[in-house]
């Protein structure tokens, strides 16, 4: 992900959080942006046990915020995939 993108993707996420109603809307964005930055930073961008964490969380069948969290950081991971021609 070059530069342009991921700072085009953060101020769109950074709006969807703004305008979040959902109750877990806000969760997913958060996801989502933390995502991204480990998507652009790589494996700078926190540890190996924080990352595996995040992802986890999707998975989360007794806490829907915490599932949000991790679905919004698995579509900001997958950002890069997306974006390719």
């Amino acid at each position: 992900m070059n530069e342009a993108t991921f700072q085009s993707e953060m101020r769109r996420a950074e709006t969807m959080r703004r305008l979040a109603t959902g109750p877990t809307e806000p969760d997913y964005c958060a996801g989502y942006i933390r995502g991204l930055r480990r998507q652009y930073h790589g494996e700078q961008f926190g540890t190996q046990a924080e990352h595996d964490l995040w992802m986890s969380l999707a998975d989360d069948q007794d806490d829907e915020q915490r599932a949000a969290k991790g679905r919004g950081y698995r579509d900001g991971l997958a950002q890069e995939q997306e974006a390719q021609p």
